[in-house]
């Protein structure tokens, strides 16, 4: 089955009565509101407000395909099934149907919209734990559906329970969490894993089992004191994987083979002169996965750099350009644009691209990186020739300076007739590790708490920035972006000019005598043509629901907003300019604080 049609019928069967729910477009992949988090890593992050009780403009069951990026199984990527980019089809109740509902509602979409065979598909619940009881009710749904006993199995909280930061001992306090069911599809084709006997599992890691949809029960909520208790509505959360439902549908173990990948491994078939078979296909899936990943998040705003999202796509592109390398003797910049052009061809007629403007910006953004890249390779290799005697340590430093892979190091000093101390490497890489995962828990900490308060504040500043903007500007300037840590706000609108001091100094002034005033904030829901009408400002290029929230502060700012926001603008304190710099053609960024 090809993407087009299966996100369609996707969203067809759930906006379909007696289903009845509502579209909702994708949220950005870089998340603007949100410190804890670098991507939108599934569809029910952006909404979280709505699961822990917000209303939601469009109601109760909500239902899109979402894109998404997950940097954690980067390392896994170059089998069959993983990626680091994916498009996540998810529906949601919020507070409306559960486990009765959902179940049945996802297996007739399997079995009837999709045709899968009923014989190929296992599925698991949670096997319980000392504050959560075993799921025998999504057990006995299962079965009462035809799935026979031997194909239903109980997992842990490691493989049964979903929350964004993992198991119940992992969840921040406020953030929401619950057991799942998850469903998996098995290609009988493909041998049993003598591992596990005459029989594999669906978590076995053989890629006889895939998983294709995952039905999170979200009916609990992390307290300050570490226990878990139940949230005043049920809320299903589910995800199902766009490329593996596809997978399926066709029959394919092999996720590179359906037609969101195999035009991009067929262009990398060509730049190199080398065929999708042998050793050379994990070479080509990853580059496929990491330049598909590094298009989408260029296309996102975001520049390779050596911070936050930046270094993300930066390390992506260069981990391309190291495969790119083994795989045709060089890393030509000029092969990894041929390669993202055909992403972009790839989803053309989504919506998730402008054609004209993405790809200048994509070619620029990653044709450069690329360029850099390989004379740093180059650089490496001639650093290579003067090491005597290889180590782990200095395997390492080639690994962390220069993006050398193991693998590569290895070969290279194989050739001179020395072997690697991959233990020694081990040790290294994982001192780095313990490193960054302390550096991470400082830059994000405070998880849905900390959004919920502090960011709050800032998110609502942003608000009054851009209209003091427009006020001290003109009526140009627009929101291009924003993003907010626990620290400050960063700002991004449409000017073609650096602002003055004096310029500086009068949107300050007007921000702080809106906090002075302690404006209330209000809330409407309406549609969307009715709020533009009334002068509410958007996003330009942006997709909204055909319902949306209109906040307005007093009679000086109204913009359609997802939230969060204070109800009054005196608990905000003083608002302050820290930096006004470019971001782009015709576009400035502002960095700023409250106080």
């Amino acid at each position: 089955m090809m993407h087009t049609d299966l996100r369609k019928k996707f969203i067809q069967f759930f906006t379909d009565t007696p289903r009845n729910h509502k579209e909702i477009p994708s949220a950005p992949l870089v998340p603007e509101n949100d410190p804890t988090t670098l991507f939108t890593s599934s569809g029910m992050q952006p909404l979280i407000p709505y699961l822990l009780g917000e209303k939601h403009p469009l109601g109760t069951r909500l239902v899109n395909s979402q894109k998404s990026f997950r940097s954690q199984d980067i390392e896994e990527v170059g089998d069959n099934r993983h990626t680091t980019f994916f498009e996540m089809l998810g529906n949601w109740s919020l507070g409306d149907y559960f486990k009765q509902e959902q179940i049945p509602w996802f297996y007739e979409f399997l079995t009837k919209t999709l045709k899968l065979p009923k014989e190929k598909i296992a599925v698991s619940v949670f096997e319980g734990n000392k504050e959560v009881p075993k799921d025998e009710e999504s057990a006995k749904i299962w079965k009462s559906l035809g799935i026979p006993e031997n194909r239903i199995y109980a997992y842990g909280v490691e493989k049964n329970w979903w929350s964004r930061s993992g198991i119940p001992d992992k969840m921040p306090s406020g953030e929401p969490g619950g057991p799942d069911s998850e469903v998996f599809f098995e290609f009988t084709d493909i041998p049993h894993n003598p591992e596990f006997g005459s029989r594999c599992h669906p978590n076995c890691n053989c890629g006889r089992f895939l998983e294709i949809g995952n039905s999170v029960f979200m009916q609990y909520k992390k307290q300050p004191n570490g226990s878990l208790k139940e949230l005043s509505q049920k809320n299903v959360d589910f995800g199902g994987g766009l490329e593996r439902l596809i997978a399926a549908t066709l029959n394919e173990p092999d996720i590179f083979n359906i037609d969101l990948f195999s035009n991009i491994i067929q262009t990398i078939c060509r730049v190199s002169g080398r065929d999708y078979s042998g050793t050379d296909k994990t070479l080509m899936r990853i580059i496929a996965d990491h330049l598909k990943a590094a298009t989408f998040i260029v296309a996102s705003g975001i520049s390779p750099s050596n911070k936050t999202q930046g270094y993300v796509l930066r390390r992506l592109i260069r981990r391309a350009a190291i495969k790119l390398h083994q795989l045709e003797g060089k890393a030509d910049e000029n092969a990894a644009i041929e390669i993202c052009t055909s992403v972009l061809e790839t989803y053309n007629n989504t919506g998730y691209f402008d054609p004209q403007k993405d790809k200048e910006r994509v070619t620029a953004e990653i044709g450069t990186e690329m360029s850099k890249f390989t004379k740093t390779i180059r650089n490496g290799m001639k650093e290579i020739d003067k090491i005597l005697k290889i180590d782990g340590k200095i395997a390492f430093n080639l690994y962390q300076t220069y993006g050398f892979p193991l693998e590569i190091t290895a070969e290279l000093f194989a050739q001179k007739g020395q072997k690697l101390d991959y233990n020694q490497f081990k040790e290294e890489f994982n001192k780095h590790q313990n490193l960054s995962r302390t550096a991470s828990k400082g830059m994000f900490k405070g998880g849905l708490q900390d959004q919920s308060i502090t960011t709050t504040k800032l998110h609502t500043a942003t608000h009054l920035l851009q209209q003091a903007l427009r006020g001290v500007l003109g009526d140009h300037v627009r929101q291009k972006g924003s993003h907010i840590t626990a620290e400050r706000l960063r700002f991004d609108f449409t000017h073609p000019n650096k602002l003055t001091p004096e310029q500086i100094n009068q949107v300050q002034t007007l921000i702080n005598e809106q906090i002075s005033k302690n404006q209330k904030i209000s809330m409407e829901i309406m549609d969307l043509p009715d709020a533009i009408k009334q002068g509410a400002l958007t996003v330009p290029g942006a997709n909204y629901p055909e319902k949306v929230k209109v906040y307005s502060i007093g009679n000086f700012s109204k913009e359609v907003c997802g939230g969060p926001h204070v109800d009054f603008t005196g608990s905000l304190g003083l608002f302050k300019i820290i930096k006004e710099e470019a971001s782009g053609s015709n576009v400035r960024r502002i960095y700023a604080v409250l106080t």
